[in-house]
């Protein structure tokens, strides 16, 4: 409530009962904050009111955050699931002063929970559905000893993907995904924590799909018979060291990591698009793809509680990445190294007794890229360097009308780092594009209750980008080329959270955007240029979230102990969206229904669930092929199951 911006948090209540197992679930489940998704494991696009690259440049372009326990990685790592999380918090407008490089438009953090000293606890949880879904899940938590704890937690799921290979009739493929984390603590006294972490996140079987439109029914590819995914995988590695010191009058927080990513994924593009043009084939695209980030962060900070926030850090990164593609004859090769160094501080200070509190942060970040391409056939070579020194920042004030009740307005500047198109293929289309450029301005108000029954926040917001970052495609010629976009977008956001009584709360929210383009760009490809007052791509006007979650103690039935009805049913509404900055077409307005209905005994649970009650058939992208084709993705269809879940 005293923060001077808008923060989404999703518990890890809300994430059980909401079945947000992976980050990308939280992300499309709040208004305000859009995903275009290939259906893969590592293609995602995220845009918070408006603001994100129009079509990314590759893995190292990205306008939005996400920080894993203070362990910073790319955005296209939201498949990550909620492998006993404690929370996520969304926190929306430009984030660079405590979150650094490429967080102009917001942040995301997930915090995962932490072992605990003196207690045995743990969780054991198992799904099954339709469309051979099945979920196994357990977490625990032990004592080593009065000061060391570990905790390990281990999720495995699967099922069908939800559309066909359409040569057999049956599902594509069965991805699936196997995850865990082990944690240990090490507390020889109350002022200092050592917490040791170390996950794996394993995604298999999935694929950047690609489906003509109008899809057809059931949605599927024309493929031959053999086709198989079954070579697909993306891991995900992150080990971490967390040293927490409390001095006399702050705290002192090291954070050391190390993550590496190895992927092989193939991708296919079936009969039915290749036939047209004489080509009876299936097009593959393998792509191999490698990183390896380490990232230091050592701040100090004023003691929680303290009447003045203040924090002051060094952040130092190094990130590798090596990626390739290859489809039939035509590879390519890049490589690309980037070195970040800053210094960042942020307060906020109350003005005497009139419950003003002003906030001021600035960031200092110098970034370093050195890129080398091959391409074939041919074996041209490239090599190239960019160096950028960036300063971002806020200031904020708010006013505590009352102790329930808070004002502010903040005023925001972000930056995202310019650099290379990783997916040129030639040294011509590889030429740097220029780092993009945010002023963000944010009003609003927050209330809760004293009895902490209702909560309100709102918020107005206005976002200029200068030289936002857009990839044009040729699929005649697989020409890659990269241009700089201005955009602006305008809005208004509402979130509520209400225990009504009787057993009834309600919560959701709603954003309303008005984002447009604000310059002209000429992008040679079949969907034409880019024009001065063409909508965002993938932004509707009108997104919201409703909720209505039902709780009653039962009578007592087939000897459960004092049984309980936990029932929830939410309604998402996402509007027309217009499929890309030329505005081909648009995709269409959906609104998506989720039921979740369970008797709980004691430590005990048993659920039905159902995704998608109403089967609606919604898109998760499109693109203009040109000639009057195109191609995108439905999303998934119904599921339901049956689930259970006992804490210990």
């Amino acid at each position: 409530k005293d923060l001077p911006f808008t923060v989404n948090v999703i518990d890890d209540v809300a994430l059980e009962q909401r079945r947000l197992s992976r980050l990308e679930d939280v992300i499309r489940d709040t208004p305000g904050v859009e995903v275009n998704s290939w259906g893969g494991a590592h293609n995602a696009n995220v845009r918070m009111r408006g603001v994100g690259s129009l079509y990314q440049t590759g893995a190292d372009d990205n306008s939005v955050s996400v920080n894993v326990d203070g362990v910073p990685t790319s955005v296209e790592n939201v498949s990550l699931g909620t492998l006993d999380v404690q929370q996520v918090e969304v926190l929306k407008g430009p984030q660079g002063t405590l979150f650094g490089r490429n967080s102009a438009a917001g942040a995301i953090n997930v915090r995962t929970n932490k072992p605990v000293l003196g207690r045995w606890e743990g969780s054991v949880r198992g799904e099954a559905g339709s469309k051979h879904h099945h979920l196994a899940e357990g977490v625990i938590n032990a004592p080593l000893g009065q000061t060391v704890a570990a905790r390990f937690a281990l999720r495995h799921s699967a099922r069908d993907y939800w559309y066909n290979n359409l040569a057999t009739g049956k599902p594509l493929s069965r991805p699936n995904d196997l995850a865990w984390r082990a944690s240990l603590l090490w507390q020889p006294q109350a002022a200092t924590q050592v917490t040791l972490r170390a996950s794996r996140h394993d995604a298999r079987k999935y694929q950047s799909g690609m489906l003509v439109r109008p899809y057809t029914n059931p949605p599927g590819q024309l493929l031959f018979p053999h086709t198989t995914l079954a070579g697909n995988h993306r891991a995900i590695n992150q080990y971490a060291l967390e040293v927490q010191h409390d001095l006399p009058w702050a705290r002192l927080t090291s954070v050391t990591s190390h993550e590496r990513v190895d992927q092989k994924e193939k991708n296919l593009i079936g009969r039915e698009l290749n036939i047209p043009q004489g080509m009876d084939m299936v097009i593959e695209q393998h792509l191999p793809f490698k990183s390896k980030n380490w990232h230091e962060d050592l701040r100090i900070a004023s003691l929680p509680g303290s009447s003045v926030f203040w924090v002051a850090g060094l952040n130092v990164s190094r990130n590798d990445w090596s990626s390739h593609s290859i489809v039939g004859d035509k590879v390519r090769l890049h490589d690309l190294t980037h070195d970040t160094n800053a210094l960042y501080g942020e307060a906020t200070w109350p003005l005497g007794g009139s419950g003003l509190k002003l906030t001021g942060g600035l960031r200092y970040t110098n970034e370093r890229k050195s890129y080398a391409g091959l391409y074939e056939p041919g074996g041209a070579l490239d090599a190239q360097r960019l160096r950028e020194n960036h300063l971002t920042g806020r200031a904020g004030l708010s006013w505590a009308l009352t102790p329930q009740t808070s004002l502010y307005a903040t005023l925001s500047h972000g930056r995202k780092a310019g650099g290379f198109n990783d997916n040129a293929n030639s040294a011509a289309e590889s030429r740097p594009y220029r780092p993009g450029k945010v002023a963000s301005l944010e009003a609003g108000a927050k209330h809760e209750s004293a009895d902490g029954r209702l909560r309100l926040d709102a918020a107005l917001f206005f976002n200029r980008v200068k030289d936002d970052h857009l990839q044009s495609f040729d699929p005649a010629t697989y020409a890659n080329w990269l241009v700089n976009v201005d955009t602006r977008s305008k809005g208004l956001e509402l979130n509520a959270h209400w225990r009504a009584g009787g057993g009834f709360t309600l919560s959701g929210g709603l954003a309303w955007v008005d984002g447009s383009i604000r310059s002209h760009a000429v992008t040679n490809s079949p969907a034409g240029d880019v024009n001065v007052g063409n909508r965002l791509p993938d932004v509707p006007r009108l997104s919201a979230l409703l909720a209505v979650q039902y709780q009653r103690a039962l009578p007592a039935f087939w000897g459960l102990r004092s049984p309980a009805l936990n029932a929830r049913l939410s309604l998402r509404h996402v509007g027309k969206r217009a499929n890309d900055p030329q505005n081909s077409f648009d995709l269409d307005a959906y609104n998506k229904l989720d039921l979740r209905v369970g008797v709980a005994s004691g430590n005990t649970e048993l659920y039905l669930w159902a995704d998608n009650l109403t089967n609606r058939k919604y898109e998760l992208y499109g693109y203009y092929m040109g000639g009057g084709a195109s191609v995108g993705l439905p999303a998934p269809g119904r599921t339901f199951g049956l689930g259970l879940v006992h804490q210990f």
